[in-house]
Protein backbone atom coordinates (compact mmCIF):
# COMPACT_ATOMS: atom_id res chain seq x y z
CA UNK A 1 0.00 0.00 0.00
CA UNK A 2 1.46 3.51 -0.83
CA UNK A 3 1.30 6.13 1.42
CA UNK A 4 0.84 9.68 -0.40
CA UNK A 5 0.71 12.85 1.07
CA UNK A 6 -1.70 15.30 -0.28
CA UNK A 7 -1.39 19.23 0.72
CA UNK A 8 -2.06 22.40 -0.65
CA UNK A 9 -2.52 25.75 0.43
CA UNK A 10 -5.62 27.19 1.91
CA UNK A 11 -8.67 27.27 -0.51
CA UNK A 12 -6.23 25.36 -3.09
CA UNK A 13 -9.12 22.95 -3.09
CA UNK A 14 -7.22 20.33 -1.39
CA UNK A 15 -10.16 18.44 0.86
CA UNK A 16 -12.52 18.81 -2.40
CA UNK A 17 -9.44 16.53 -4.04
CA UNK A 18 -9.47 14.09 -1.10
CA UNK A 19 -13.11 13.78 -1.19
CA UNK A 20 -12.57 12.22 -4.52
CA UNK A 21 -9.81 10.64 -3.66
CA UNK A 22 -11.70 8.55 -1.17
CA UNK A 23 -14.31 7.96 -3.43
CA UNK A 24 -12.08 6.07 -5.53
CA UNK A 25 -11.31 3.93 -3.01
CA UNK A 26 -8.16 5.25 -1.56
CA UNK A 27 -8.00 5.64 2.38
CA UNK A 28 -7.67 9.30 3.33
CA UNK A 29 -6.80 10.77 6.93
CA UNK A 30 -7.54 14.45 7.86
CA UNK A 31 -4.29 15.11 9.58
CA UNK A 32 -5.57 18.84 9.90
CA UNK A 33 -8.87 17.22 11.37
CA UNK A 34 -7.38 14.76 13.71
CA UNK A 35 -5.07 17.70 14.94
CA UNK A 36 -8.25 19.69 15.70
CA UNK A 37 -9.60 16.41 17.83
CA UNK A 38 -6.18 16.07 19.86
CA UNK A 39 -6.95 19.39 20.94
CA UNK A 40 -9.68 19.15 22.26
CA UNK A 41 -9.91 15.22 23.31
CA UNK A 42 -6.24 14.38 24.28
CA UNK A 43 -5.54 15.60 28.05
CA UNK A 44 -2.00 15.35 27.46
CA UNK A 45 -2.17 17.43 24.86
CA UNK A 46 -4.17 20.28 26.65
CA UNK A 47 -1.67 20.35 29.18
CA UNK A 48 1.53 20.80 27.40
CA UNK A 49 -0.10 23.68 25.32
CA UNK A 50 -1.35 25.40 28.52
CA UNK A 51 2.15 25.15 29.27
CA UNK A 52 3.49 25.96 26.31
CA UNK A 53 0.89 29.26 25.84
CA UNK A 54 -0.10 30.38 29.06
CA UNK A 55 -4.30 30.19 30.56
CA UNK A 56 -5.00 32.50 27.76
CA UNK A 57 -5.58 29.72 25.50
CA UNK A 58 -8.52 28.08 27.85
CA UNK A 59 -12.07 28.76 28.19
CA UNK A 60 -14.61 28.21 31.28
CA UNK A 61 -14.24 25.06 31.92
CA UNK A 62 -10.60 25.07 31.73
CA UNK A 63 -9.86 23.42 28.60
CA UNK A 64 -8.17 24.48 25.21
CA UNK A 65 -10.02 26.68 23.35
CA UNK A 66 -9.29 26.31 19.76
CA UNK A 67 -10.07 29.90 18.38
CA UNK A 68 -8.41 31.41 21.59
CA UNK A 69 -5.23 28.91 20.76
CA UNK A 70 -5.83 29.78 16.91
CA UNK A 71 -5.79 33.95 18.17
CA UNK A 72 -2.28 32.81 19.98
CA UNK A 73 -0.69 30.49 17.47
CA UNK A 74 -1.55 32.35 14.13
CA UNK A 75 -0.02 35.74 15.72
CA UNK A 76 3.94 34.74 14.27
CA UNK A 77 5.98 32.27 13.04
CA UNK A 78 7.75 31.48 16.33
CA UNK A 79 4.22 30.94 18.20
CA UNK A 80 3.26 28.45 14.89
CA UNK A 81 6.33 26.28 15.55
CA UNK A 82 5.71 26.45 18.98
CA UNK A 83 1.92 24.59 18.64
CA UNK A 84 3.45 22.81 15.45
CA UNK A 85 6.21 21.16 18.15
CA UNK A 86 3.33 19.90 20.72
CA UNK A 87 1.19 18.48 18.13
CA UNK A 88 2.79 17.27 15.76
CA UNK A 89 5.01 14.00 17.34
CA UNK A 90 1.04 12.89 18.62
CA UNK A 91 -0.20 13.41 15.18
CA UNK A 92 3.05 11.69 13.45
CA UNK A 93 2.51 8.80 16.31
CA UNK A 94 -1.57 8.64 15.08
CA UNK A 95 -0.77 8.33 10.53
CA UNK A 96 1.77 5.33 11.55
CA UNK A 97 -0.61 3.64 13.79
CA UNK A 98 -3.82 4.43 11.35
CA UNK A 99 -1.49 3.27 8.18
CA UNK A 100 -0.68 -0.19 9.97
CA UNK A 101 -4.38 -0.91 10.72
CA UNK A 102 -5.26 -0.25 7.27
CA UNK A 103 -2.36 -1.84 5.58
CA UNK A 104 -3.18 -5.13 7.54
CA UNK A 105 -6.97 -4.14 6.28
CA UNK A 106 -5.61 -5.52 2.78
CA UNK A 107 -8.82 -2.69 1.57
CA UNK A 108 -7.18 -0.08 0.24
CA UNK A 109 -4.33 0.03 -2.26
CA UNK A 110 -3.22 3.85 -1.86
CA UNK A 111 -3.18 5.58 2.03
CA UNK A 112 -3.66 9.33 1.71
CA UNK A 113 -2.53 11.75 4.25
CA UNK A 114 -4.41 15.12 3.69
CA UNK A 115 -2.34 17.89 5.42
CA UNK A 116 -1.48 21.45 5.43
CA UNK A 117 1.94 21.62 6.54
CA UNK A 118 3.54 18.00 4.97
CA UNK A 119 6.95 19.48 3.31
CA UNK A 120 7.01 21.97 6.70
CA UNK A 121 7.01 19.43 8.90
CA UNK A 122 9.62 17.56 7.05
CA UNK A 123 6.63 14.85 6.89
CA UNK A 124 7.36 14.11 3.15
CA UNK A 125 10.21 12.26 4.05
CA UNK A 126 7.66 9.69 5.76
CA UNK A 127 5.93 9.17 2.30
CA UNK A 128 6.09 7.15 -0.77
CA UNK A 129 4.53 10.19 -2.65
CA UNK A 130 3.80 14.10 -2.54
CA UNK A 131 0.65 15.08 -4.32
CA UNK A 132 0.20 19.25 -4.17
CA UNK A 133 -3.12 20.82 -5.38
CA UNK A 134 -2.55 23.86 -6.40
CA UNK A 135 -4.75 27.57 -7.87
CA UNK A 136 -4.25 31.02 -8.18
CA UNK A 137 -4.26 33.19 -5.31
CA UNK A 138 -7.31 35.06 -6.60
CA UNK A 139 -9.16 31.60 -6.80
CA UNK A 140 -7.95 30.19 -3.75
CA UNK A 141 -8.90 33.85 -1.48
CA UNK A 142 -12.17 33.52 -3.54
CA UNK A 143 -12.39 30.09 -2.06
CA UNK A 144 -11.76 30.45 1.78
CA UNK A 145 -13.71 33.65 1.85
CA UNK A 146 -16.46 31.90 0.64
CA UNK A 147 -15.91 29.04 3.81
CA UNK A 148 -17.00 32.31 5.71
CA UNK A 149 -14.82 30.78 8.57
CA UNK A 150 -11.69 33.45 8.55
CA UNK A 151 -11.47 37.23 7.32
CA UNK A 152 -9.35 38.36 4.71
CA UNK A 153 -6.61 39.11 7.09
CA UNK A 154 -6.62 35.76 9.02
CA UNK A 155 -6.26 33.68 5.82
CA UNK A 156 -3.57 36.34 4.22
CA UNK A 157 -1.67 35.31 8.03
CA UNK A 158 -1.81 31.75 7.36
CA UNK A 159 -0.90 32.06 3.93
CA UNK A 160 1.68 33.97 5.30
CA UNK A 161 2.92 30.81 7.60
CA UNK A 162 2.93 28.26 5.08
CA UNK A 163 5.97 27.55 2.46
CA UNK A 164 5.42 29.46 -0.77
CA UNK A 165 3.03 27.61 -3.39
CA UNK A 166 6.35 27.67 -6.09
CA UNK A 167 8.02 25.95 -3.75
CA UNK A 168 5.57 22.99 -3.19
CA UNK A 169 5.12 22.24 -6.84
CA UNK A 170 8.49 21.97 -7.32
CA UNK A 171 9.30 19.60 -5.13
CA UNK A 172 6.03 17.59 -5.88
CA UNK A 173 5.45 14.05 -7.58
CA UNK A 174 2.54 14.78 -8.72
CA UNK A 175 1.00 18.20 -9.36
CA UNK A 176 -3.09 18.84 -9.59
CA UNK A 177 -3.94 22.27 -11.01
CA UNK A 178 -7.38 23.58 -9.48
CA UNK A 179 -8.47 26.51 -11.42
CA UNK A 180 -11.37 25.27 -13.19
CA UNK A 181 -14.47 23.28 -12.47
CA UNK A 182 -14.99 20.46 -9.85
CA UNK A 183 -15.48 18.14 -12.78
CA UNK A 184 -12.16 18.91 -14.19
CA UNK A 185 -10.64 18.42 -10.58
CA UNK A 186 -12.59 15.21 -10.39
CA UNK A 187 -10.78 14.10 -14.37
CA UNK A 188 -7.58 15.30 -12.69
CA UNK A 189 -7.87 12.88 -9.49
CA UNK A 190 -9.05 9.91 -11.39
CA UNK A 191 -6.19 10.00 -13.85
CA UNK A 192 -3.90 10.35 -10.99
CA UNK A 193 -5.19 7.23 -8.97
CA UNK A 194 -4.58 4.92 -12.10
CA UNK A 195 -0.76 6.26 -12.16
CA UNK A 196 -0.91 5.33 -8.25
CA UNK A 197 -2.73 1.83 -8.55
Amino acid sequence: MLKVGLTGGIGSGKSTASRYFESLGAFVLDADEEAKKLITTNETVQHELISEFGTDIIDGTGRVDKKKLARVAFQDEDHQQRLNSVVHPYIFDLIDKKFNRVLNDKKHGVFIVDAALIYETGFDAHLDYVIVVTAHLKNRMERALGRETLSREEILKRVEFQWPEEEKVNMADFVVHNDGTETELQKNIESLIKKLT
